[in-house]
């Protein structure tokens, strides 16, 4: 329980240093608790369209559709609503980082349950794995959510519309690839050549990821810094 919980903690703590104005304790609680409904919604979601997967006999296909409209999209919709309910009309939503930090909280609410069944699962080993990619993983997905939340919560109203999308869009095409290629290659009748490609495209897609992710926050930050100023 504790190699669950401790990464989660970690990559809060690491978010919420970094807003210059401290969020009501209240409304970061109810986002996280707001990433356990989340997983609700995204199980309803799943269960048709897991059926219609169930369908596919080709590795790739079958892969690709549990990536992205099993896993990536049901997910990342799903945080997005909460997020959206919650936060969107909220007084204390008055600095760009704000959101950044609220998407977190709801994604890391998401990756404690995720990460609890995970791990008591498949034990230590999972935990670690699971610490350095997969939590992580759900907490940059999150910042970009939150940079483009936050952008169409203060841009002109006729660009609001092309940002949220984008705020939704960003986090679904990574964690979209970042699952199809561990589903592929977990799929015993995979391709030896596609593994490589596809491993390689993974790595690529976490360097990414973090680096993207690292440059959204300090963009943000150093936007409300350069307004408190």
């Amino acid at each position: 329980l504790i190699a669950s919980i401790t990464p989660v903690i970690i990559f809060l703590y690491l978010i919420y240093r970094k807003d210059t104005i401290k969020e009501p304790k209240g409304l970061l609680a109810k986002c996280f608790f707001g990433g356990f409904l989340s997983i609700v919604l995204t199980l309803l979601i799943d269960i048709p369209m897991t059926s219609i997967g169930d369908n596919f006999s080709d590795p790739l296909v079958k892969s690709f559709w549990d990536a992205f409209l099993v896993a990536s999209a049901p997910e990342e919709l799903s945080k997005f609503l909460i997020l959206y309910w919650l936060v969107w009309k909220s007084k204390d939503f008055d600095q760009h980082y704000d959101g950044i930090t609220y998407a977190v909280f709801v994604s890391m609410g998401f990756a404690l349950i995720e990460n609890i069944l995970y791990v008591f699962q498949g034990g230590l080993g999972v935990a670690l794995a699971r610490s350095v990619l997969s939590v992580p993983g759900h907490g940059f997905f999150a910042v970009l959510m939150g940079y483009y939340f936050s952008l169409a919560k203060f841009a002109p109203i006729e660009e609001r519309k092309k940002l949220l999308y984008k705020s939704l869009a960003m986090p679904i095409l990574f964690h979209g690839l970042y699952d199809f290629a561990l589903m592929y290659v977990a799929n015993k009748n995979s391709n030896v050549f596609l593994i490589i490609v596809l491993m390689i495209v993974f790595t690529y897609t976490v360097i990414k990821l973090w680096r993207l992710g690292i440059k959204k926050v300090k963009l943000h930050v150093q936007h409300d810094h350069a307004n408190l100023g």
